[in-house]
């Protein structure tokens, strides 16, 4: 037995005590011992072939995992690039799942090294489209990760949608079986594991989708698809327009008699064509709908004058409004823009009141200003506060983080506004000081809207919930609860009756402020989602954000409409339509406003762009009490854009847009962080300027 124990410790000294080689020698020895000389002579040459893991050493290069899936993938790729145009579209969103189960197993077989250099090899061509996933992948580097993360169990324990038509689908198969040995093989057996290929009717086309761009029965549902089961029945919802108090009508009606009386004498060229209470009665008979809420679902306090004063202002707005609706050509809308100068890149938030005649912005130095953009003075109800003179920018102090958000009520009395410091504070327009603080998210507050008649008003939130406020609570009345991630954005349905809001987890909800329960979920994106807008009839929704698309949604269906590109690849950060839905006008990171036709690639009447464009942007520069307006012309290119506010000096890169992309205005060194419509459908604008901007 001496001798015995002596050997064993002779043999395993070449290796590391408690090593895999050195358990197999001493097993080795035992067996020779015994006189088990086939299983020894067998062990002694997988030991051979073992590395100091004890993981098999194989002879072909190409069968290990390192080699196996870098060629396949490359494999793949290559003749996805050199297939017809008619085909990419479809297969390359095949790429993102191939390579991503491709990186997990490699992590989970233990490769570490080459996993991370397959991963930094070809996570490139997806970061447009999927940043946020490849952000969270890149942490993962172990393989007792691939069961902790949980977005690396999301994609092992379902599987990833894509849908081909038929001639594609067959065309995959038979390239991946004739090449199986090449990378084929591998490629079909991550595709029987991971990946549901579902052949759909049609020919494959070109002006499909982008790659990354999915449908929205596509993806992993839950993540990026929002379809839990098809033909799941969706809640039913009321889309039309709230109805009026019989009362609150009545009054207006005696107003607008009275105004119409004293405007006859002063309309230009005689009377007007139509007379107020003639408009306020058509605007009642367009919101007689079935589609209509019960006034009881949305309890209002009593309506006040000022309630009245508004309606009345409403009325003549929409009777006086510029119309950019019509055939064959719309008449494209006129922007001006307010460029924030001298902010050093402070400036976090935009928002203009409906009528347009005040600003207001928040800052990352902790607090709010008033800008009044008719340059009348902002007086205080508070005499001492005038003094000497009223200004006409005024300052709010209260907060003790960055301003995140900023919202104007309707009858512009009151301002909301939402920090890092977890709070949101509501600020009187005629003291200009703070009347209350409303405490009730653990996290910082992204964004604070008023609802349409001012006394709701909705927060999102770094907690990944959003919650439905009223003016006269300290305390929130709903608690929404459903996104995967911070909630980026929160917008009202013209009703009042649901909220919206988007989220990093790329998706969009629709709450019912009632129940608080999510009535619809709109997936697509593949970035966070910034901005949202809802069509004044109620029935459409706009979406945009990291991705740089824009998608239309019809929200009773909860499907998506089509989406809208232009923007290149940078963020876009606000959305507004037209009073007649027909116009959407977006702002984002690439300095451009930009004007899309709605109806284009609906089935709706469509609004062409016309070849000679008269629309014209103009810049007006904010700059504390000061400002300086600029106009620029616009010329029309033979792709429907215009490089209004462009400057000569140098030669701008036209983006490929879709083809319901009717215009562009540019600024020079400006992002566009607010885009809004007045009620006579003139687009104010708002951006900072960055003088250190290429």
């Amino acid at each position: 037995m001496a001798s015995q124990g002596s050997s064993a410790t002779t043999g395993a000294g070449a290796h590391a005590a408690g090593s895999p080689q050195a358990l197999n020698q001493i097993v080795i020895e035992y067996l020779s011992k015994k006189g088990y000389a086939k299983t020894e002579a067998m062990l002694r040459v997988e030991s051979a072939h073992t590395d100091h893991e004890g993981r098999p050493i194989l002879s072909n290069l190409d069968d290990q995992p390192d080699v196996k899936y870098e060629k396949a993938y490359s494999h793949l790729k290559n003749w996805i690039e050199n297939s017809l145009d008619i085909y990419k579209p479809e297969l390359r969103r095949l790429l993102f799942p191939v390579f991503v189960h491709s990186f997990l197993q490699l992590v989970k077989e233990g490769y570490m090294a080459p996993s991370q250099k397959f991963f930094e090899a070809h996570s490139v061509e997806h970061a447009t489209a999927h940043a946020d996933d490849l952000m969270k992948l890149k942490a993962i580097s172990l393989p007792q990760h691939i069961d902790d993360d949980h977005l690396a169990r999301l994609y092992r324990e379902n599987k990833y949608k894509v849908n081909f038509s038929k001639t594609t689908s067959n065309l995959l198969m038979h390239f991946l079986e004739e090449t199986s040995d090449n990378g084929g093989g591998v490629i079909l057996r991550i595709i029987n594991d991971h990946i549901e290929m579902r052949t759909t009717a049609g020919r494959p086309t070109m002006f499909g989708e982008e790659e990354g761009i999915l449908g929205e029965d596509e993806g992993i549902t839950g993540h990026t698809s929002g379809r839990p089961e098809s033909g799941a029945t969706l809640p039913v919802i009321k889309l039309g327009p709230l109805p009026m108090a019989p009362e609150f009508m009545t009054d207006v009606e005696d107003e607008l008699r009275d105004e119409d009386a004293m405007g006859v004498e002063n309309a230009v060229g005689g009377e007007y064509n139509v007379t107020l209470l003639d408009e306020f009665q058509k605007k009642i008979k367009r919101e007689e709908t079935e589609e209509s809420p019960m006034r009881d679902q949305i309890p209002l306090p009593p309506y006040t004058g000022v309630d009245i004063e508004r309606e009345v202002r409403l009325v003549k707005e929409s009777r006086d409004k510029m119309k950019l609706s019509g055939a064959p050509a719309p008449a494209l809308p006129s922007v001006l823009m307010y460029t924030f100068h001298n902010t050093h890149d402070g400036l976090q938030c935009v928002d203009f009141s409906e009528d347009g005649t005040i600003a207001a912005g928040g800052f990352a130095e902790s607090y709010v200003r008033v800008f009044s953009i008719k340059g009348t003075p902002l007086v205080s109800i508070i005499p001492a506060e005038n003094l000497p003179v009223a200004p006409k920018t005024r300052r709010l102090i209260g907060h003790s983080g960055p301003i995140y958000g900023v919202s104007i009520s309707p009858d512009k009395k009151y301002l909301l506004s939402c920090s890092e410091d977890k709070s949101v504070r509501l600020w009187s327009l005629d003291t200009y000081t703070a009347l209350v603080s409303y405490k009730g998210h653990d996290s910082p507050v992204w964004d604070v809207r008023f609802g349409p008649y001012g006394h709701y008003f909705a927060t999102a939130s770094h907690d990944h919930t959003a919650r439905l406020w009223s003016c006269d609570h300290i305390y929130p009345l709903r608690i929404f609860s459903g996104h995967l991630d911070d909630v980026d954005t929160v917008i009202f349905h013209p009703n009042s009756v649901y909220v919206f809001t988007g989220s990093t987890d790329k998706t969009i909800r629709m709450w019912d402020i009632q129940t608080g329960n999510s009535v619809r979920l709109f997936t697509g994106h593949t970035g966070l989602v910034m901005a949202l807008a809802i069509s004044p009839d109620g029935k459409w929704l706009a979406s945009a954000g990291l991705d740089s698309t824009i998608m239309l949604w019809d929200i009773a269906s909860g499907k998506r409409l089509k989406t809208m590109r232009g923007h290149g690849k940078t963020s876009i950060y606000s959305l507004t339509f037209s009073m007649e839905g027909t116009i959407l006008l977006s702002g984002g990171a690439d300095n451009t406003v930009r004007c899309w036709d709605v109806a284009y690639g609906t089935g709706a009447p469509t609004a062409d762009a016309p070849e000679a464009v008269g629309a014209s942007s103009s810049a007006a520069a904010a700059a504390g009490a000061t400002g300086a307006l600029v106009s620029g012309e616009g010329s029309t290119k033979s792709d429907g854009a215009s490089t209004s506010g462009a400057p000569n000096k140098r030669k701008r890169t036209e983006i490929v847009a879709t083809p319901d992309h009717l215009q562009v205005f540019y600024t020079k060194k400006s992002p566009v962080y607010k885009v809004l419509f007045t009620h006579k459908n003139l687009c104010l604008a708002a951006s900072a300027n960055m003088p250190n901007a290429p």
